[in-house]
């Protein structure tokens, strides 16, 4: 009796222990969808303008970072929403007019989802066209809201548009 209960012990963890990563990927896949979701909604809300939209979908310790030019007033860290709607967007606004604009892939892995594409501006002060450049974004969604927003691009086009002479 004693070896016939330790068998079916045995049998149960070993059933477990093959279902447990099958559960395990279930739950992350579905947690990725969750995050695409989230993220997908943010980029959109930023492509148009929807504020009330972005402000919804931030977390409150929100942080929207962008790598480049230190020399141009939007670039580098914007910590918390307030900030990031209040100072951060009416500079880049005043900055910076997005001519063109394309998504072309995207990926998720757990609460992280990551775009890629290409766009164009016009730099409001000088007038001059950045050219089409490559862009790329992190998102971190904790919760249902963006926590984090890891800006990448082509910082020399837009630096040398930013500063050009009229």
């Amino acid at each position: 009796m004693l070896k016939k209960n330790l068998l079916i012990g045995l049998a149960s963890l070993l059933a477990f222990f093959q279902l447990t990563p099958a559960l395990a990927d279930e739950t992350k896949a579905v947690n990725s969808a969750k995050t695409l979701e989230t993220a997908q909604a943010f980029l959109w809300a930023a492509g148009s303008g929807d504020m009330e939209k972005l402000e919804s979908l931030m977390a409150d310790d929100f942080v929207w970072h962008n790598e480049g030019d230190a020399d141009i007033p939007w670039i580098g860290n914007w910590e918390s929403k307030e900030k990031v709607l209040n100072t951060f967007f009416p500079l880049f606004g005043a900055g910076l007019k997005v001519t063109s604009w394309s998504t072309d892939y995207s990926f998720v892995n757990g609460d992280q989802a990551v775009f890629m594409g290409s766009m164009s501006a016009i730099a409001n002060e000088s007038g001059v066209d950045t050219g089409k450049f490559s862009w790329a974004v992190r998102v971190q969604v904790e919760d249902g809201k963006v926590k984090s927003w890891n800006w990448l691009e082509d910082s020399y086009a837009v630096s040398k548009a930013y500063h050009a002479k009229q």
